[in-house]
């Protein structure tokens, strides 16, 4: 193995188990890439400000990737790089997610945006992000401001589908892909997990050989495709494990703290 400067991982499915908890494992194994020099970050489709409870726990300093990583904040999770979905493109989605029936969540740096308090998932997302949604009745003032749309739905094979359609519709304008079996993200265009993993080599004058990436969902594969390791969750479907070059335990089993453990034994 390259010997690795900076370790990149995913949140969800990946850093913490299914109930949202963070660890002492994974808290230790990161402590251990201190200890050992070696930069850690984190990379989510979750909101800048469903990361910061993060941050201190896990001792961060580099800056981190919210949205997919079309967001880059510092620490203070203060913008230092920002991307928007533009506006037409913002409206073709809410038309998309709509005609599929599916709850709508709208996303800017500050606030989630959302039409109905009871959704599905809202309880859901307020225990993640540790923030409350905005209820307003209408989207469209936010057009111009939104860093991601999520449509979030319990029916797994109707938001395969959504995913199909929304790709058509959106083409290379905006990035949708689900983050969650539940969640389809529409993110802005030519940003994802991966352009984040770039930007962190270049920040930190390394090659992309030497990051190593964990990550359990599809949204994870540009990661995997463009750091010189890549680890998938044993949670994550065989189709994403075969794209990484190792495999770990599943996240209710400290899989996060296997695959570091892995990286500071090499």
């Amino acid at each position: 193995m390259t010997r690795i400067a900076l370790v990149v991982s995913d949140v969800d499915g990946t850093l913490l188990t299914k109930d949202k908890v963070l660890t002492d494992g994974a808290k230790a194994a990161v402590r251990g890439l201190h200890a050992a020099g070696i930069g850690f970050t984190i990379v989510s489709s979750r909101p800048t400000i469903g990361m910061s409870f993060l941050i201190e726990p896990l001792a961060i300093t580099l800056t981190v990737g919210a949205f997919n990583g079309s967001s880059i904040v510092d620490a203070g999770l203060k913008p230092v790089e920002q991307h928007l979905i533009p506006p037409a493109v913002t409206q073709r989605s809410l038309d998309v997610l709509n005609a599929f029936g599916v709850d709508i969540w709208l996303f800017t740096n500050e606030r989630w945006y959302a039409r109905n308090p009871d959704g599905e998932y809202v309880s859901h997302e307020k225990r993640a992000i540790k923030a409350d949604p905005t209820i307003i009745p209408d989207f469209t003032p936010h057009l111009g401001e939104a860093c991601k749309i999520v449509g979030a739905s319990p029916d797994a094979a109707l938001l395969q589908r959504c995913e199909l359609a929304m790709r058509e519709a959106v083409g290379a304008e905006a990035t949708a892909v689900r983050s969650q079996t539940y969640y389809l993200d529409v993110t802005p265009p030519g940003r994802d997990k991966g352009t984040f993993v770039e930007a962190m080599a270049r920040r930190l004058g390394i090659p992309t050989a030497a990051v190593a990436t964990i990550g359990d969902m599809e949204n994870d594969l540009p990661m995997f495709a463009r750091s010189g390791v890549s680890f998938a969750m044993g949670n994550a479907a065989d189709g994403i494990k075969q794209h990484a070059t190792h495999v770990t335990d599943s996240n209710e089993r400290d899989g996060f703290a296997a695959a570091i453990d892995v990286i500071l034994k090499n």
